[in-house]
């Protein structure tokens, strides 16, 4: 293999003034260790459980700090430390430590979100949430949200409410009486869609064959000709059509504005997963690619990928808040009708949940604490962090690189010239494999689907949000990888 290309440096971004660096929480003390601790899977699962000993509820307890003490070092010991610039394998950033504290508050109150007397202050700052991101996705005043336990959740509730909405207007109570009046309902969505569409229509009773995928083009978005050809078939009911603003492996964002046009010419939902893509909004520089999100009926969006809190703080948006309708619920010992006349309501009629923990403190702690240009320049130098990796592959002969960058990621291989298909693919898995046992590096890996003759292919894949990383920590990762590379080629090192 030859010698690697080198990154060019990249401005330092604004920091911390006392720290030059973004206050990023970490569990792990030790710094000179890497993401992961070093061991096969097996191995260290087995030490933290030898941690933990035997696996039973003591008699008696050992106190408050020793327990502490004793959780604290075994994640310092065998957990991951996101806030390592070698871990970039999933959208699983670090997390900022304001947020850590806030959760910490939220925590404490132990409010919940079902109804007034259970968290007044926090019903106020889960609505000054939802209606500050829903200023940012562009909606107007009719719209709201509710937070979530992710974003599969998230396209859960929205694909609910579509198909709460395409049985109204087919004259159907599917809420009530099931979907035995609707003819073969079906939901679009792209190829690289996130699988809990799929999930989503399972759940729901559609079944998971409802979920209707539609091709890519070669940038890797929603080919708008075959979805056209799909929602004009008879003898079926378009549910919803769900854009993806952000794939998860490529970052591409489907077309809006034309799934949105064929949608509604179809009588369907327009629903935008932007579960990764949607804290494109907090950049001036990368805003525009979002520009046609307002013409969504509904958004996911994910502040645990961009947005650097603490799992799990997801939103479903939707443009206009009568569509909660089909949640409302007025129950005896919770919100009886004349406590929500006299304003005791909550949020009970936003959720399939009853309980539900305030996440929206540690959101309004973050974006008073940042602002949205704090979190912009965050997201714009891991931005440029992704194009300065992926100049670094196309100039190094060891590496191909496999797609544009759109957000922060960046889609690769190990060249391994002159290798068949399967041994060139079985070469990708091999060199994550070795990286990830070492603990040095964490990377990920997917599928490149075939494309102009070429078949599909394992790919590894950096994805990029930390903003305390740097070109040189990119560059040794980087480095790391084609050594590891040369390794498996000339049967070196581990099996």
């Amino acid at each position: 293999m030859s010698q690697p290309a080198r990154l060019t440096a990249l401005p330092t971004p604004v920091r911390d003034p006392f720290t030059d660096r973004w206050p990023l929480a970490s569990t792990v003390a030790d710094r000179e260790r890497g993401p992961l601790p070093h061991g096969s899977p097996g191995a260290v699962l087995r030490r933290a459980s030898e941690v933990l000993g035997e696996p039973r509820i003591p008699s008696t307890g050992v106190g408050e700090s020793a327990a502490l003490d004793l959780i604290a070092g075994l994640l310092d010991e065998n957990g991951i430390d996101l806030s390592h610039p070698h871990a970039a394998a999933h959208l699983q950033p670090p997390v900022l430590q304001v947020a850590v504290d806030a959760d910490a508050l939220a925590s404490a109150s132990n409010a919940s979100m079902d109804t007034y007397d259970s968290g007044p202050a926090t019903l106020a700052i889960e609505q000054w949430v939802v209606k500050a991101l829903a200023g940012l996705a562009g909606f107007g005043p009719e719209a709201d949200g509710v937070l979530t336990p992710g974003g599969s959740i998230s396209n859960l509730l929205a694909v609910l409410i579509a198909r709460d909405s395409a049985g109204a207007a087919a004259g159907v109570d599917v809420r009530r009486n099931g979907l035995g009046g609707l003819v073969q309902p079906v939901v679009f969505c792209s190829e690289l869609a996130h699988f809990s569409v799929q999930r989503a229509c399972a759940a729901l009773g559609l079944g998971e064959s409802a979920a209707i995928t539609i091709p890519s083009d070669e940038n890797f978005r929603m080919r708008t000709d075959v979805l056209a050809d799909e929602l004009a078939k008879p003898g079926r009911t378009p549910v919803a059509v769900v854009a993806t603003a952000g794939t998860t492996d490529f970052g591409s964002i489907d077309p809006i504005a034309e799934v949105a046009a064929l949608a509604r010419a179809h009588g369907a939902w327009v629903h935008v997963d932007a579960a990764y893509g949607f804290g494109a909004l907090f950049s001036e520089r990368l805003a525009p690619l979002l520009a046609e999100l307002p013409l969504a009926d509904s958004v996911t969006l994910d502040l645990h990928k961009i947005g650097w809190q603490p799992a799990a703080t997801s939103v479903l948006l939707v443009a206009d808040r009568t569509r909660f309708s089909a949640f409302d619920r007025s129950v005896d010992y919770l919100n009886p009708a004349d406590d929500i006349d006299s304003g005791l309501d909550g949020l009970l009629g936003r959720s399939l949940q009853t309980t539900r923990r305030p996440d929206a403190v540690k959101v309004a702690t973050t974006l008073t604490a940042y602002g949205r240009s704090g979190l912009g320049t965050m997201l714009d130098t891991c931005h440029e962090l992704a194009h300065a990796a992926a100049a670094r592959v196309v100039a190094d002969s060891n590496l191909e690189l496999l797609a544009p960058v759109t957000l922060t990621t960046v889609l690769f291989r190990v060249a391994g010239q002159g290798l068949e298909a399967s041994a060139a693919d079985a070469l990708q898995g091999e060199v994550r494999r070795r990286l990830l046992t070492s603990g040095r590096v964490l990377i990920g890996r997917t599928k490149l689907p075939a494309r102009g003759g070429r078949p599909a292919a394992v790919a590894l894949k950096l994805t990029l949000l930390n903003p305390n990383a740097t070109a040189t920590d990119i560059e040794d990762l980087l480095d790391q990888v084609v050594a590891t590379g040369l390794d498996v080629l000339t049967g070196e090192g581990a099996a």
